[in-house]
């Protein structure tokens, strides 16, 4: 039975699961009804954090245009278009033991594709949620379903994983931000030239 999780809510992913190596991050989410004239595309990432919560560099930002981080730790699975079906929408493996020494964070993310230019915002978007699950196992050991209301918000901070002593914890975080990737990408320290 996994945990669910509000808002603020931390967890140890280690501490009752020994060995765990291999972990899947599903992130989901429904858009309604309303018609903006186009598709909707969220694209989920992950950015792998220092304890200063900056990436040391552009290859710390694993997303569709950057699917494997150098050091193998982080995979995206490849990008879903629209968002249809049930389940997980995008997906994100990520394996414990191969996350560099320097990084202390991993922060998964979701943000509008075109946003701006497509007039769309989370306030569009339903159900929305981040579960991870064992992938040696296929057993779901957490989910966190953003109930927030963002209404004009493009980019969001789902929840993070973290390192603390020798447990990895995860952090359910939701909050909204502004701007899009480019919002998230200067909060993490990603250059976008």
């Amino acid at each position: 039975m996994p945990v669910s999780l509000q808002k603020g809510q931390k967890v140890s992913l280690t501490k009752g699961n020994p060995g765990l190596k291999k972990v899947v991050v599903g992130l989901g989410w429904d858009v309604n009804a309303f018609d903006t004239g186009g598709d909707f595309d969220l694209d989920a990432a992950a950015f792998l954090l220092t304890d200063a919560g900056q990436v040391t560099g552009s290859g710390d930002f694993v997303f569709y245009g950057n699917l494997v981080h150098s050091s193998g730790s982080v995979e995206h699975m490849g990008d879903n278009l629209t968002g249809a079906g049930e389940g997980d929408d995008e997906q994100i493996k990520v394996d414990l033991s191969k996350v560099p020494a320097g990084i202390s964070k991993i922060a998964f993310t979701v943000t509008i594709y075109e946003a701006e230019q497509r007039r769309q915002n989370f306030g569009q978007v339903n159900n929305a949620f981040i579960r991870i699950y064992n992938e040696e196992t296929g057993e779901e050991m957490l989910r966190y379903d953003l109930g927030e209301d963002f209404s004009i918000e493009t980019a969001a901070v789902f929840g993070e994983l973290y390192k603390n002593g020798d447990e990895w914890k995860f952090n359910a975080i939701g909050s909204g931000y502004q701007g899009g990737l480019a919002a998230l990408c200067a909060n993490y320290g990603v250059d976008t030239e």
